[in-house]
C-alpha cells in the first residue's frame, strides 16, 4: 500500500511541476506581453472615461 501511494504522490508532484512551469512560460512569453500590457491599462482607462 505504501509503495502505491509513493508512486501516485511522485506522479502528481511531477505533473504539478510541469503544469506550473507551463503557466510560467505562458505568462512570461513575449507573445503575450502586448496583450497583458493592454489588459493592465484597462482599469486606468475606464476610470478616465476613455
Amino acid at each position: 500500500m505504501d509503495i502505491n501511494f509513493t508512486i501516485v504522490s511522485s506522479v502528481v508532484t511531477v505533473i504539478s511541476l510541469i503544469v506550473f512551469l507551463g503557466i510560467l512560460y505562458w505568462a512570461f512569453s513575449s507573445k503575450n506581453k502586448a496583450r497583458f500590457e493592454e489588459l493592465a491599462r484597462l482599469p486606468i482607462e475606464s476610470e478616465n472615461g476613455k
